[in-house]
């Protein structure tokens, strides 16, 4: 599968996609909010990012024969494994420096009948807790390379 990764002037053909892919939603706050977390404490820079809104998202999670009807979850793509929910969320954190890791570790112990509930519960709520606005995160200069759409 080719990964094209998109700059001002245009798209890149990347011969490996990244191994770690994080899809969020792009108008969400909160999603903005943790998209700028990994971003500052991925310290390999090995996490790349799209937003569940755009192309490059659609065609990933088409390839992984995940349907996108009313998605109500991060999805985090790891070696070519689809992860949703408190799943993906806990698996980006693996990829933290610092204490991050070894609390993602502890928090993928708890089964997944528990930590689930409380992740849709938050997601369910996230625009009216953190708001929601019209357009997509559009990323630094710095990090452009990061982005996938």
């Amino acid at each position: 599968m080719e990964v094209c990764c998109m700059t001002e002037k245009s798209p890149i053909p990347m011969t490996h996609p990244p191994e770690a892919i994080l899809l969020f939603d792009g108008v969400c706050h909160m999603c903005h909010s943790s998209v700028q977390f990994v971003l500052r404490h991925n310290d390999n820079e090995d996490v790349y990012f799209a937003s569940l809104q755009s192309e490059m998202a659609q065609k990933l999670l088409a390839t992984h024969g995940y349907s996108t009807v009313e998605l109500q979850s991060v999805v985090f793509i790891e070696d070519d494994r689809l992860y949703t929910k408190s799943d993906a969320a806990l698996r980006v954190g693996k990829k933290l420096n610092g204490g991050w890791r070894t609390f993602s570790l502890i928090g993928l112990a708890v089964p997944r009948f528990i930590r689930d509930p409380i992740y849709t519960w938050i997601a369910r709520n996230r625009y009216r807790w953190f708001g929601k606005s019209e357009q997509c995160l559009l990323p630094t200069p710095e990090v452009r390379a990061r982005f996938l759409d």
